[in-house]
């Protein structure tokens, strides 16, 4: 039986957990964790481990690279990267070197995801207007993809300093650090990441996989019209596994109301209800939650739907106990990830 090619991951916000008792523990624990988290993935069998960048009291991670670094040194073969770098409010330079430093750490490991931010908390921390939101990014995307060449740049731009033949260090040791775009639903960052030769990550956070194949068949598109080697697709869905369907729903619903009931009071929309929640993890919704063959068919049906090849699994939510996440983890490693495999079987 011949297998389809499927990358398997695990993407983290570095959501503020729960101790046994249900008492929230500190930040420091919080980025000890995960590394542990890291170290499980690898040891269950996992293909990546991701961490996305946030600065919020309840998502501290805001240097994901540091992590990761220390991640690296506990492991051998899982790849290893951000969940999204905000490149608007940062440097592509920097962000960079700090991926090709954790590339020499890993030994060839590393891989980035550039964002635009959905949340915006950087933009005012680092002094950047919100005004130039699409601007920032398109630039520094511009830059960063100069950059993954590893030869002298010149560049010139508007809100960042130009380069003149200018050489950036270290280089790596076995090419190019792969390089994706996170995109949540635009057909302008479709178009955007297919001119610039990266790969194309998938945000889905609500909704049915299915909403998205028409930016995929779009990528696919632009890519031959551009003629640009085909890059992969991945999704980037929310979920939760547990032994049972119950236990997993049980375990990450009243977490699930309460961050989206205050994502909702900051941003002027609807709280959730119950029946979002149920219609969120049917097989019509984004969230993957149940047992470990509910969880795999779901993913099955979500990767064959849109056409990709890799999935990231965003675990864990702020207040869920970490001994849930634990099992979280070690579950789609060991049973989740082999029944994919064979569900993607031809």
């Amino acid at each position: 039986m011949t297998k389809y090619s499927v990358t398997l991951g695990l993407d983290t916000f570095g959501d503020v957990l729960s101790d046994d008792g249900g008492t929230p523990v500190s930040h420091a624990e919080t980025i000890r964790g995960l590394v542990e988290h890291g170290v499980l993935a690898d040891h269950v069998g996992l293909d990546f481990f991701g961490i996305g960048e946030h600065h919020t009291v309840d998502m501290p991670l805001s240097a994901p690279d540091v992590v990761l670094a220390a991640v690296a040194a506990r492991t051998s073969r899982i790849r290893l990267g951000s969940a999204v770098t905000v490149l608007s409010s940062d440097d592509p330079v920097r962000v960079f070197q700090r991926y090709s430093t954790l590339d020499a750490l890993s030994h060839g490991r590393a891989e980035v995801i550039l964002g635009r931010g959905s949340s915006t908390e950087s933009f005012p921390l680092f002094g950047y207007d919100l005004g130039d939101y699409d601007e920032l990014f398109d630039e520094k995307v511009d830059l960063f993809s100069r950059l993954l060449e590893e030869k002298p740049v010149t560049w010139s731009g508007r809100l960042r300093p130009s380069l003149n033949g200018q050489e950036v260090v270290p280089h790596t040791e076995t090419g190019p650090i792969p390089a994706w775009i996170g995109v949540g639903g635009s057909p302008e960052s479709v178009l955007r990441t297919a001119k610039h030769g990266m790969s194309l990550m998938l945000a889905i956070i609500g909704g049915p996989a299915a909403r998205f194949k028409p930016f995929a068949d779009l990528f696919r598109d632009v890519q031959r019209r551009l003629d640009k080697p085909q890059k992969a697709i991945g999704l980037h869905m929310p979920g939760h596994i547990a032994d049972s369907d119950e236990d997993a729903m049980e375990e990450l619903y009243p977490h699930y109301v309460d961050v989206l009931t205050r994502v909702a009071r900051e941003r002027g929309f609807r709280p959730p209800s119950r029946e979002q929640f149920l219609e969120e993890v049917s097989e019509r919704g984004a969230w993957h939650v149940g047992s470990p063959e509910t969880v795999a068919r779901k993913i099955a049906a979500s990767l064959k739907t849109v056409g990709a090849t890799r999935f990231d699994l965003k675990y864990g939510l702020a207040g869920l106990p970490r001994g849930s996440v634990l099992r979280n983890i070690e579950l789609y490693g060991t049973r989740v990830a082999p029944m994919v495999r064979e569900l993607m079987a031809e």
